[in-house]
C-alpha cells in the first residue's frame, strides 16, 4: 500500500480495530495486526472479544511480542494442562497469575486507562445475559471476564456480577469501537467459513500408538474426552435417499457441540454486523482449525497475514484519508 504523509491525530478520523471471537483460531489476530503495521495502518482504538480481547489487550499495552513468543511455543500438552486445572478448579489461563506470566510481571500495576491506546473489552453476565463493556480499572481485571469460555474457563466475579465469555452476546465488538469514538471500523471475523465444514468421522476405539504424529490428525477437543466416547458414533447406513454411496456416519457428541457452537456463533456475529456493520471486514480462513487447537498457532498466524493481503485494495481505498 502505498502510503502518504500522515495526517496529525487530531484532524484525522480514528481508525478503529474490533477483534473477534474464534477460540484457537484467535492468534490469526496476531498476524493481521502484524501485515497491518507493514502495510502502515495503526489502529487508535482497539476492542475485542474473547481471544480477540486477549490479543487486543497485548497490542493495546506494546506486549504483543510477549504474547506471539508465548504462543509460538504452546505444545497441545500445555492446552491440556490448563484445562485441567481449570476443571479441578485450580488456577487457570485467565487468571491474572497465568496473563502475568504471559505479559510480563509489569502489566499487573497497568490500567486500561494509562494505556498508549484506547481499548475496551466485551463480557457477559452469566445471571441476566446482558452484555458488559469493560473499559477502565486494572487490565487485567477487564481481560479475565472476557476470556472465560463456559466450560473450560472459570467465570470471574467482577464489580458484584458473575461474567464470563464476551463471546456469547458480542463476538465482533464493532459497537463499543464506535462507542469509544472509532470513525471508521476494521472487523476481524474468526468464524466466517465455518459452517458446511463438518466432516463426521468414524470413532477410533483405540488411543495412537504415536502421539506427536496423531497431534496434527485429530482435534484437540476428541483428545480431551476420548474417555467419555461410547457405541452411539458407531458406523450407521447411509441415510435414506443418498445416492453417492458413501458412507455416513453419526456425528459424536462432542462433534455436536463443536457444530452448535459454529452455528450459534454464526448467527450471532451476522445478526451484531448487519445491525452495526464494520467499514472493512477481514475474514482469515479458519475453518480447519479446532476450538482447542491453540497449539496451531504458525497457520493461524500466516493466514491472518494473508487475509489483510486479500483486502488490500479495499483497505487502500477506504483509509486513503487518514494515511
Amino acid at each position: 500500500m502505498k502510503k502518504s504523509k500522515k495526517k496529525s491525530p487530531v484532524s484525522r478520523p480514528r481508525l478503529g480495530l474490533a477483534l473477534g471471537s474464534g477460540s484457537a483460531r484467535g492468534w490469526a489476530h496476531i498476524g493481521v495486526i502484524r501485515s497491518l503495521e507493514k502495510q502502515g495502518i495503526e489502529p487508535d482504538i482497539i476492542c475485542g472479544s474473547s481471544v480477540g480481547a486477549l490479543v487486543g489487550a497485548a497490542y493495546a499495552s506494546g506486549h504483543l511480542d510477549l504474547l506471539e513468543k508465548w504462543v509460538e511455543n504452546l505444545k497441545w500438552a500445555d492446552v491440556l494442562g490448563y484445562m485441567v486445572r481449570s476443571f479441578v478448579g485450580k488456577e487457570s489461563i485467565q487468571s491474572q497469575k497465568q496473563l502475568a506470566a504471559i505479559f510480563g510481571e509489569q502489566i499487573g500495576t497497568v490500567l486500561v486507562e494509562e494505556l498508549p491506546k484506547i481499548f475496551g473489552a466485551v463480557a457477559t453476565d452469566l445471571n441476566t445475559g446482558q452484555e458488559i463493556w469493560l473499559r477502565r480499572g486494572p487490565l487485567l481485571n477487564s481481560l479475565s471476564p472476557s476470556i472465560a469460555y463456559p466450560g473450560l474457563l472459570n467465570p470471574v466475579y467482577y464489580e458484584g456480577r458473575w461474567l464470563v465469555d464476551g463471546a456469547l452476546v458480542n463476538p465482533i465488538p464493532v459497537s463499543l469501537c464506535r462507542a469509544l469514538g472509532a470513525d471508521i471500523v476494521i472487523a476481524v471475523n474468526l468464524n466466517g467459513d465455518l459452517l458446511g465444514k463438518n466432516r463426521y468421522r468414524p470413532v477410533d476405539p483405540e488411543p495412537p500408538a504415536d502421539p506427536v504424529k496423531a497431534e496434527h490428525e485429530l482435534d484437540l477437543w476428541e483428545r480431551l474426552t476420548s474417555t467419555f466416547r461410547n457405541n452411539r458414533s458407531k458406523e450407521t447406513d447411509p441415510s435414506p435417499g443418498n445416492d453417492d454411496g458413501e458412507t455416513q456416519y453419526a456425528p459424536r457428541i462432542f462433534e455436536v457441540v463443536t457444530g452448535a457452537i459454529n452455528i450459534m456463533q454464526d448467527r450471532i456475529t451476522r445478526s451484531r454486523m448487519a445491525g452495526d456493520p464494520p467499514d472493512i471486514s477481514l475474514t482469515p480462513h479458519l475453518s480447519q482449525i479446532g476450538h482447542l487447537e491453540f497449539h496451531r498457532s504458525e497457520e493461524a498466524i500466516l493466514e491472518g497475514k494473508a487475509s489483510v493481503e486479500r483486502m488490500l485494495p479495499a483497505l487502500e481505498d477506504l483509509l486513503r484519508n487518514i494515511y
